[in-house]
């Protein structure tokens, strides 16, 4: 008799050998609190210790004034212009073209001059004769740069936070959020690269025979990254390929190639040599010239599902070897309230999910599902929660919402509110300053799940009711959409979860919480289907997919003839 394989069970996180008695227990006079002992407890290691193999990134107590008003006066003495270009030995650029801050046009941010497509041979040519040194250097060296790259860019956090804020209109807190994943990113991969290249792991044969099954780069690959994280995703990226052993080629979004500019001159100070990271910004003709070189060894993209679909025809089209492609895209992302669900939960977690960074993530809620009995009041509350947002300048501790990133998302925006408008309800339309880029956050009912067909990249959340009995079909169209990156449930009814787990293949399921933020190390992130490709960023598998195995086999017994023969003629 056959058996129906099934996926690993999912339970909720609870140990039911606990008696309800001792949970009611009161904290206070179970730790002693009463009795005037000390509530510290030495076993629980304190935030930057919580990670065995590497610290953890420091962050910003935003209720403490003197680290707030250390934090915006650093920004403010660090602040300045910045003039990019390539970061190529021997490449010029074009003419000089102004990068203009989105949340006030007024200001520049600085230069960047872009990098001829027909120099792109010349860049890879250099990267290749980068890579046969790289490669060949003692795994430690490699992991002793990136460690001290996360040092440097901690102690740069102001520079970097004034650039987040006026190039890519990051708020204060969605600055620092980027920072330490850049820093985590950065210690991340060297932890790992030095469990994974340091030595072969040897392998189980037969008496006389030595088998040992190793890792080595790949050769040149091309990281192309996106503006809405420009720092954590651009250097996520850059430092897995030198984790690897690879020379990286770095292609920034071209709305912010400073940031990029800045954190690759930070990664050459740290050690890593110049001939082994380049950096070309530019537009898509850069972008198509290097995923359509032949001698690339693989390319790492994170952006929209139609660019990712181009670069896929491209590398299957090109002669030269097969090589990987590491695709982390967007996706229709879902959360599924049902009646059991916390309302004043469920509000804080929908509005931070669909408009914090003015729904700028790929990970952001873009379609919301409530059970109809509490409908009514949950989208009351959500709508009411979202009318205290505050828009305005990203630089400011009181500012929630920054603006979009440049005028055609904006009006993209405004286009999809315009013609859904006609045939749904729009139940909330936020007002935007007047100056700068900025979309408020906007709600719309929907009859139906399909009337929302392609993910909308701003701050928009379509909302759609659903009756308890009718579970499986959200299921289903949630399933229908292809997307696989993130999924939000909140609900009180552990088989229930269990249901959706199981139902749907998708990459990150945030249960009861807000369903963006994935920390390195602990939520590695990435989607499948036309969410992306896999193994998951910031994930223990993912610098595999930069890598290639290399097995040795020796015949011992053929060296230990040998031996014989020399010994005795």
């Amino acid at each position: 008799m056959r058996t129906v394989p099934t996926r690993p069970s999912w339970r909720w996180p609870s140990d039911r050998n606990i008696s309800i008695e001792s949970l009611l227990e009161r904290p206070d006079s179970k730790l002693g609190i009463s009795r005037g002992q000390s509530a510290r407890n030495s076993q629980i290691p304190l935030p930057l210790a919580i990670y065995p193999d590497r610290p953890n990134s420091r962050g910003v107590e935003f209720g403490d004034r003197f680290q707030l008003a250390s934090l915006t006066e650093g920004m403010g003495r660090s602040a300045g212009t910045v003039d990019a270009g390539p970061l190529a030995p021997g490449l010029k650029a074009g003419a000089a073209q102004e990068i203009r801050s989105p949340s006030d046009p007024s200001k520049v941010a600085g230069t960047v001059r872009f990098t001829d497509p027909k120099d792109v041979d010349t860049a890879v040519n250099t990267a290749l004769k980068g890579f046969k040194s790289w490669s060949r250097t003692d795994p430690g060296v490699r992991a002793a740069a990136l460690d001290r790259a996360a040092d440097l860019l901690e102690d740069r956090r102001d520079r970097f936070m004034a650039l987040l804020s006026i190039e890519a209109g990051k708020t204060l807190d969605d600055g620092i959020a980027e920072i330490r994943e850049a820093v985590d990113f950065l210690r991340y991969y060297a932890a790992r690269s030095r469990d994974m290249f340091s030595k072969m792991q040897p392998m189980p044969g037969p008496t006389g025979e030595e088998n040992r099954l190793g890792w080595r780069g790949r050769g040149v690959f091309v990281c192309i990254s996106p503006w809405n994280f420009p720092l954590a995703i651009f250097l996520g990226q850059v430092s897995a390929g030198l984790a690897a052993g690879n020379a990286v080629i770095a292609k920034p979004a071209e709305q912010t190639p400073l940031i990029a500019h800045e954190a690759i001159c930070l990664m050459h100070e740290a050690g890593v040599p110049k001939d082994v990271l380049l950096c070309l910004p530019g537009e898509g003709d850069v972008g198509a010239a290097l995923t359509s070189h032949p001698k690339i060894g693989g390319v790492a993209f994170t952006g929209s599902t139609e660019t990712a679909r181009a670069i896929n025809r491209t590398l299957a089209a090109k002669d030269g070897p097969i090589v990987p492609f590491i695709a982390e895209t967007g996706g229709l992302n879902a959360m599924i309230v049902d009646a059991t669900a916390l309302a004043e939960q469920v509000a804080d977690d929908v509005v931070m999910s669909a408009f914090r960074s003015a729904g700028q993530r790929c990970s952001a809620l873009r379609l919301l599902f409530v059970q109809d009995d509490v409908a009514d009041h949950m989208i009351e509350m959500i709508e009411g929660a979202a009318r205290e947002l505050k828009l305005g300048d990203p630089s400011k501790p009181s500012t929630d919402v920054g603006p979009v990133i440049d005028e055609a998302q904006r009006q993209m925006l405004a286009d999809h509110i315009a013609t859904i408008s006609k045939t749904q309800k729009l139940v909330y339309a936020g007002d935007a300053p007047n100056q700068g880029l900025f979309f408020a956050p906007h709600i719309v009912e929907l009859k139906e799940a399909a009337a929302l067909d392609r993910e909308i990249f701003g701050p928009v959340l379509h909302v759609v009711r659903y009756k308890a009995k009718k579970l499986d079909q959200v299921l289903d169209a949630i399933d229908a959409t292809g997307f696989g990156l993130t999924l939000g449930v909140h609900s009180r009814i552990e088989a229930t979860v269990r249901k959706v787990i199981d139902r749907l293949d998708t990459g990150n399921v945030y249960i009861n919480r807000n369903m963006i933020g994935a920390v390195v190390g602990t939520q590695p992130f990435g989607g499948s289907g036309l969410s992306g490709t896999g193994f998951k960023a910031g994930g223990p598998h993912y610098l595999m997919r930069f890598a290639v195995e290399q097995a040795v086999s020796v015949n011992t017994a053929a060296a230990e003839r040998q031996c014989r023969v020399d010994r005795h003629g």
